[in-house]
């Protein structure tokens, strides 16, 4: 008996002290479709949102590092990985209030890419109060007027001939060069980017429009900001991440050298010590 208690001492020990928690996962509790989320960590809470034609796995590489310090959630946004298709009229930023609600969190910092960053966004100047710190990494922006793009020409192949051949496309788009560039990362941009093509095929009639766009409202931004974008990202992610520099008082932008897009995943190393930096010099928040 003394041995088998010294033998549990010594495995609870060595689990408090490197062990990495397990992820845990499951259905949050919104308005239909229900959304997938995971969740790693214990601390502060950190909800990571996905760029548009992906999922929650190109969060693969920050997930259970953020875990180590945080409490980190990751989800597919409606439409996308393993949450449903829109069937009935939805928000996204009624979406990301109700997965908070269901895990129980009073306030988060959020990181998000793209699509992700537009959603991040547009939910700070909806419910500040839920809001700890804020990370637009190349973000859309509701009303933005954007110039580039090959919108058009995907959502046409999506239609014709499926969402595979609008992911072939998309693949193709500036946005996504840089990023398909790096060999040993295009197979998996591929995977991510066909198998949510179904989101081009997604009745866009479905989502409510934004009542006051966030492109007019920038300055009412009052949590701490951190603005990332690559450098060889397309011109209106350059435009936006320089708006928000100027109009989010106290705001900080940082240029991630030789990432496009997709900066998270392209220049891991660069995005985690920004990202993680900022993170940690947030005073602590539950």
């Amino acid at each position: 008996m003394r041995l088998a208690s010294f033998l549990a001492i010594l495995l609870a020990v060595g689990a408090g002290g490197g062990a990495a928690a397990q992820p845990s996962s499951g259905m949050a509790r919104v308005p239909e479709p229900v959304l997938f989320y995971e969740t790693v960590g214990q601390g502060p809470a950190v909800v990571l949102i996905h760029g548009g034609q992906m999922d929650r796995r190109m969060w693969d590489p920050q997930f259970e590092l953020f875990g180590k310090t945080f409490r980190v959630v990751r989800y597919d946004v409606r439409n996308y990985g393993r949450s449903a298709t829109a069937t009935v009229p939805y928000s996204d930023i009624d979406d990301l209030l109700a997965l908070l609600d269901d895990l129980k969190i009073a306030k988060a910092h959020l990181v998000g890419l793209s699509l992700g960053g537009r959603i991040a966004i547009d939910f700070t100047l909806e419910h500040p109060d839920r809001v700890a710190s804020l990370v637009a990494v190349a973000p859309g922006l509701s009303g933005f007027q954007f110039e580039g793009g090959r919108w058009p020409e995907m959502l046409a192949a999506a239609q014709e001939k499926g969402g595979e051949a609008a992911a072939e496309i998309w693949l193709k788009d500036p946005y996504m060069v840089p990023a398909m560039e790096h060999a040993d990362l295009a197979p998996r941009l591929r995977q991510l980017a066909v198998e949510n093509g179904r989101a081009w095929l997604a009745n866009p009639l479905l989502e409510k429009d934004i009542v006051k766009p966030a492109a007019g409202r920038l300055n009412e931004i009052r949590v701490p900001t951190l603005v990332v974008v690559g450098d060889r990202d397309v011109p209106d992610m350059q435009k936006i991440a320089d708006k928000l520099a100027a109009e989010v008082k106290g705001s900080r932008k940082v240029v991630i050298a030789g990432a496009g897009h997709i900066s998270n995943m392209e220049k891991p190393e660069e995005f985690d010590r920004v990202v993680l930096e900022f993170l940690k010099a947030q005073p602590p928040t539950r």
